[in-house]
């Protein structure tokens, strides 16, 4: 004899004394469950359910509760502004084993039926207590009189960007610098082209950490550039 049952969202052919990798359900190794989803049943007399068999379970012993292998999900996207993200992820999996089919009879056996994930439901017989149902939120009783509003303090106006000072180069002509960029560099002192040219290894180090663009200051070639520009 043999059943077709649902757990995990997954169907299974299952026959006694058969060994299988499930996801994950409720239990620890020994404890005995019952699965209620059966979908059909098989042998001498095949009965099918609508949806499932009414009256029919499959009983199992947990073996053990485990993990299967690590799957990595690995996402890389080449652009000029390039994104990658890696996950991995290990499906948490029961072993049972399976006992006996009940073609009838299933809801009367008190055996503590399978549920996946951390909680339990018991059989229909079994003597146990239901899970305790959420209690029914209070009901707001609305004041007689809404009090008035507090006004809204005025936001703080936003400083203005600072000015490039007269006589200052257009550093936009640098490769990779716009609007923004170019205000941060004149937040920093940095106005003409002869300051770029100037810059040290460590100037490069240090503006590299404070716009945020280690590393391709150099690839630009912001030096280089500057000192042709400075030139005219």
């Amino acid at each position: 004899m043999f059943a077709v049952v649902k757990t995990g969202g997954k169907q299974y052919k299952v026959a006694a004394g058969e060994v299988l990798k499930i996801e994950k359900i409720a239990g620890e190794a020994g404890e005995k469950v019952q699965f209620n989803e059966v979908l059909m049943l098989g042998g001498d007399k095949t009965t099918v359910g609508t949806p499932t068999v009414e009256g029919a379970g499959v009983q199992a012993e947990i073996l053990e509760q485990g993990k299967g292998p690590k799957v990595i999900n690995y996402v890389k996207r080449r652009r000029k502004h390039s994104s990658q993200r890696k996950k991995g992820h290990r499906q948490q999996l029961t072993v049972v084993r399976i006992t006996d089919i009940l073609a009838t009879g299933a809801d009367k056996s008190g055996v503590t039926a399978a549920l996946n994930g951390a909680g339990f439901v018991v059989a229909a017989g079994a003597a146990a207590v239901a899970a305790p149902k959420k209690a029914k939120a209070e009901k707001k009783v609305a004041p007689a009189k809404k009090a008035a509003a507090p006004k809204k303090e005025a936001a703080p106006k936003k400083e203005a960007a600072p000015k490039a000072a007269a006589g200052a180069d257009d550093l936009k002509e640098l490769s990779g610098v716009g609007p923004a960029l170019e205000k941060k560099l004149h937040a920093a002192g940095v106005t003409t082209f002869a300051q770029v040219a100037a810059w040290t290894d460590a100037d490069v180090e240090e503006f590299g950490e404070k716009l945020s663009f280690k590393g391709r200051i150099e690839r630009e070639g912001w030096i280089e550039q500057a000192k042709k520009l400075a030139k005219g």
